[in-house]
């Protein structure tokens, strides 16, 4: 029997604010933002959350989170959509994919509208935190099978180690 497929939904990390001199598709993750963001990801790829392939928006910001889960080990290359840019529909993405375990790494709230247009659930009923992960097992139903902020996944880790 065929494993599930999963749906993995990333949100970058922590990016420059908006508003800013910087245009909006150049918002890079700031210092904290990267560092953060590797290790949100080295502790998803420690619990087993590799994807087979993994599609980013094209703006920096989620380049950038989806390079370090790259170099984490998280997904073994990336590919850049235009569907994954605010305000995109990633749906035909999904579609199109064979991949078992299929990673996005985006913006909310699309990546929230997303999860909850797959699962049923009403607008706003699921949100990302910057660099928290969604993971949707798409088959047979569609169903949130995990949920994580960054802060609670860190938290885990530290405890683990100090345990």
């Amino acid at each position: 029997m065929a494993r599930p497929r999963e749906l993995l939904l990333l949100r970058h990390g922590i990016a420059e604010e908006r508003g800013g001199p910087t245009p909006e598709v150049q918002r890079a993750l700031t210092p904290a933002g990267v560092r953060r963001t590797q290790a949100v990801v080295e502790r998803l790829v420690a619990l087993g959350l590799q994807a087979d392939e993994l599609l980013s928006s094209p703006l920096l910001r989620a380049r950038q989170t989806a390079e370090i889960a790259v170099a984490a080990g998280m997904a073994g290359a990336l590919l850049l959509e235009q569907a994954l840019a605010p305000g995109g529909d990633p749906l035909p993405l999904i579609q199109a994919s064979r991949a078992e375990r299929l990673l996005l790494v985006g913006h909310e709230p699309d990546l929230g509208d997303l999860a909850c247009r797959l699962l049923g659930a009403p607008a706003g009923a699921v949100s990302l935190k910057k660099a928290g992960l969604a993971v949707i097992r798409l088959q047979p139903v569609a169903s949130l099978r995990l949920l994580l902020a960054p802060g609670v996944l860190l938290a885990a880790a530290s405890a683990t180690a100090r345990g």
